[in-house]
């Protein structure tokens, strides 16, 4: 009897020391990105907008006493990478969520392994289809179909109607190019020029005369801020007085320092607030935690957005219970049904995974600061 005593107590000993090593070690956030390479800036910005937020929580003591923790590999905007380093994070990091991967072209294939298993892919930067209505995706920002909408729509309110697309000669480019071919016939219009290129500023050269010839009055770009910044200042050279737009996916920032003083006057949707405005309680939380992070990062509009998906996360988190599994996260997520984060809403539900149709236009100033 006292045998058995002692066995039941070293038992429950055990079940107490499992859980509080359980409640001590970290909750593990994947993520890759290009965090090198030619569009390093956008996965910079991403991540530094994440551990913003994370580092924050941290200070207020974690989840439910357990610290949050961001593994990031750099993928360098490739594909391969990006796969590896998935099954790297999945398999054998055990992450609980993957995070912020740069675009949908790194994202697809690390689809499948996140829904083998059964792992949220959180917040991808990027509105393509191809993401939506994925089991697993959970996409904060709006699509690009909803940014492209508001683009044709306000230009139609100026009366143009001659718009040419310019998109990446790619699976994913070409569902951007049907993104905007739909938006255009909404309003019963259709391209005049189409130009399709590969990735790499390098590759634009050839495109811009046969999109100029076309006399567009708008040129839409659902390129990355390289290529969109080496068309718009070829075009503008050669004499162009087409008004040049381009969607979020660009990268606010990233463009703005690419494109130097060839840029005003350019337009660019963006699926958050304008890091300016500060009156919204989100911005303005933001500010002040990134200047602990990465000050230089206060006006990044993807910053902004990695920030406002680190903080919808962390509410998933919080509602999963102290020790979280993967399924207890789906759950939670798919509960937060009407989610303030601060003057920004999320909406999520079992049947509606994408989180927010928020859209705004922004012009690039002679400040080289994208405004609303």
């Amino acid at each position: 009897m006292i045998r058995s005593l002692a066995l039941r107590v070293a038992a429950l000993a055990g079940m107490f020391f499992a859980g509080a090593a359980c409640a001590q070690s970290p909750l593990l956030i994947g993520q890759s990105a290009p965090l090198s390479g030619p569009v390093m800036a956008v996965g910079q910005d991403i991540r530094a907008g994440a551990l913003a937020y994370f580092n924050k929580v941290n200070a207020a003591g974690g989840v439910h006493g357990r610290k949050i923790e961001l593994v990031s590999l750099d993928d360098a905007n490739d594909v391969a990478k990006a796969k590896a380093n998935t099954a790297t994070l999945v398999d054998e990091r055990n992450v609980i969520a993957l995070f912020g991967y740069g675009s949908a072209t790194l994202s697809v294939p690390a689809l499948e392994i996140a829904e083998r298993a059964k792992v949220p892919f959180f917040a991808p930067f990027s509105g393509a289809d191809v993401l939506r209505q994925r089991p697993y995706v959970y996409n904060l920002r709006a699509s690009y179909a909803d940014e492209l909408e508001k683009i044709v729509e306000h230009y139609g309110t100026l009366g143009m109607t001659r718009f040419a697309i310019v998109h990446y000669d790619d699976p994913v480019g070409k569902q951007n190019l049907a993104a905007v071919e739909r938006a255009l016939k909404a309003h019963k219009l259709s391209p005049v020029a189409v130009a399709a290129i590969e990735r790499g500023k390098e590759a634009v050269t050839a495109s811009v005369a046969a999109v100029l010839k076309a006399n567009p009055q708008v040129v839409i770009a659902t390129t990355r801020y390289d290529a969109t910044a080496e068309f718009i200042k070829r075009a503008r050279a050669q004499g162009s007085n087409a008004q040049f737009v381009s969607t979020s996916f660009a990268g606010a920032n990233a463009l703005a320092a690419e494109l130097g003083d060839k840029g005003v006057g350019v337009l660019m949707s963006q699926v958050v607030p304008t890091p300016s405005r500060i009156t919204i309680p989100v911005v303005r939380e933001f500010k002040e935690a990134i200047a602990k992070v990465a000050p230089d990062k206060a006006d990044s509009f993807t910053a902004l957005e990695s920030y406002i998906a680190a903080k919808t996360l962390v509410e998933g988190l919080k509602r999963a219970g102290p020790n979280p599994t993967r399924a207890a996260l789906v759950k939670a997520l798919d509960s937060l049904h009407d989610l303030d984060v601060g003057g920004y809403t999320v909406r999520f539900s079992p049947e509606n995974r994408d989180g927010s149709r928020f859209v705004t236009l922004t012009m690039l100033g002679r400040d080289r600061v994208f405004r609303d």
